[in-house]
């Protein structure tokens, strides 16, 4: 893991989106350079290479981006967490709240391996709603959550005591808007 590599410079801050007020931490700049991407990558599994992950369940869309290469490398199943509607067949699926609406998630229920440690992952993790729904939705497959890794960090938004005693691991974060 290089230490040295200053992620910061390769995330693009785009104010006002989605609305105003909000500073938007945009990884699509991190993923059009190599060395970025494949620094999120290799320290992924640097981190995770000894902590006993046997499958990794990333978040719609993002998340997908970085748990795919990193199921790749690790030898792990790769369990998609899709937005409802969108998985054909017998689900697992949890509602929670946004800010202005209720969303839904839903993972292949079969997929789903009991007893065994998932790796949780989404590319910005921000107030974590979305990650503990997809928590409850493992843990009602009978999957164990170890962790929840994420690119980006918002902490000031207090992810941390939505998710605990869940930890989180980040690459990076940022501490406002």
């Amino acid at each position: 893991m290089d230490l040295k590599f200053d992620l910061d410079t390769y995330i693009r801050r785009v104010p006002d989106f989605p609305k105003k007020g909000i500073m938007f931490y945009d990884i699509t700049s991190l993923l059009v350079r190599p060395e970025a991407f494949q620094f999120c990558i290799e320290t992924m599994v640097d981190i995770y290479r000894d902590k006993g992950i046997e499958a990794v369940a990333a978040i719609e869309a993002r998340g997908f981006l970085f748990a795919a290469p990193f199921a790749v490398r690790m030898g792990i199943p790769l369990l998609p967490i899709r937005k409802k509607g969108k998985l054909p067949g017998i689900t697992l699926s949890k509602k929670y709240d946004l800010e202005y609406a209720q969303a839904e998630i839903e993972v292949h229920q079969e997929d789903v391996p009991k007893g065994r440690r998932v790796l949780l992952v989404d590319d910005l993790i921000a107030t974590g709603g979305t990650l503990a729904a997809a928590i409850a939705i493992l843990n009602a497959g009978e999957a164990e959550v170890p962790e929840v890794f994420g690119i980006v960090g918002l902490p000031f938004l207090g992810y941390d005591k939505l998710l605990a005693p869940t930890p989180v691991t980040t690459l990076i974060n940022y501490d406002s808007e």
